[in-house]
């Protein structure tokens, strides 16, 4: 289900081996969030706002910002897609539970800083995707450990999947729709 580009546990070392604190969710939450607010597929915008919220504005290596690139322009593909193919960058399900749930919350935080970028007035927004980003805020704020039961898997699935389809109304929404943009992403070389 997860492709090579959107490997959290790869992506996650490699921004640690170049000092960047974030995790590979994070940074995938960021990008479905600007996207997601507004910002234009074929914008190159995200190179430094991304360098800005995760590598103290400095800019990146070639290799992370190769693999940066790959993921956001996969994310676009998946986002522009009629199917709801939207990947989340997440721990494999063979991780233990908390750290599948600390790495949603850390996507959420994400989303809620990248659509914080593109989309600061809510007031046009439909009742739905209002609602939505208050829930992202209640989950973006939980810590509570999780028993390692049938029970909590299943809740952590359908907190995925409420995510998942969550970002994509925000983009359907707000976004730009395959409709209104066929156009796909460059590749910065």
């Amino acid at each position: 289900m997860k492709s090579s580009a959107l490997n959290y546990e790869e992506l996650s070392t490699l921004l640690n081996q170049h000092n960047i604190l974030s995790d590979a969710a994070e940074v995938h939450g960021i990008f479905c969030g600007m996207l997601s607010g507004g910002m234009p597929l074929e914008s190159q915008d995200w190179v430094t706002a991304m360098a800005d919220s995760i590598n103290q504005s400095d800019s990146f290596s070639a290799e992370v910002q190769n693999q940066l690139t790959e993921m956001y322009n996969q994310t676009c593909q998946q986002l522009l897609e009629t199917d709801f193919t939207l990947n989340l960058c997440l721990p494999d399900e063979s991780a233990p539970i908390n750290e599948r749930g600390q790495a949603l919350i850390n996507w959420v935080q994400g989303f809620m800083l990248g659509f914080g970028f593109h989309q600061a007035d809510l007031t046009a927004c439909s009742e739905d995707v209002k609602e939505a980003l208050e829930d992202f805020y209640e989950i973006s704020r939980m810590d509570d450990a999780m028993p390692e039961d049938e029970e909590a898997e299943k809740a952590l699935f359908e907190v995925v999947e409420y995510v998942r389809v969550s970002c994509m109304l925000c983009f359907n929404e707000l976004g730009q729709s395959a409709d209104q943009n066929q156009v796909t992403p460059k590749t910065v070389h």
